[in-house]
């Protein structure tokens, strides 16, 4: 597909949004502290971990069913930076786009109204929906 430029404006205005913002200037962390699957963080809402490897091998959703969200972070995307491509998707630039989509099952019996991904706006069709609507395009 040629590259045209209603194509690679969504995509350099991401770069210019990073690099305004320090994206090539990533402070280091000060303190590491890990979790695992089911975990339940001792945080404001004590978000439950739900494991969903693909994106990254570690990534992973947070479940806070007191706010009725799911943070699915680069599990879902709702908008691709390469594009503007709009609705859930697997986020771009994945280390394991088949394993991402697999991963997906873990979050089948989440009820929450609110998908939070980590690009993109809340969907909020359901947990159930944005899945189908992913593995239909996979």
């Amino acid at each position: 597909m040629p590259v045209t430029p209603h194509r690679l404006l969504p995509l350099l205005r991401f770069l210019v949004y990073g690099a305004t913002r320090g994206a090539i200037r990533t402070p280091r962390l000060a303190e590491v502290v890990t979790y695992g699957d089911g975990a339940t963080l001792d945080v404001p809402g004590s978000p439950r971990v739900i494991l969903v490897p693909g994106h990254t091998p570690g990534n992973a959703a947070l479940h806070v069913p007191s706010r009725d969200a799911l943070f699915v972070g680069d599990a879902i995307a709702t908008v691709a930076v390469t594009n503007g491509k709009t609705g859930p998707m697997i986020a771009p630039f994945g280390a394991d786009d088949a394993q991402a989509v697999v991963s997906l099952s873990r979050l089948e019996d989440v009820e929450a109204r609110w998908v939070l991904p980590g690009h993109g706006e809340p969907w909020t069709g359901g947990v159930g929906e944005a899945i189908r609507i992913v593995r239909s395009a996979a």
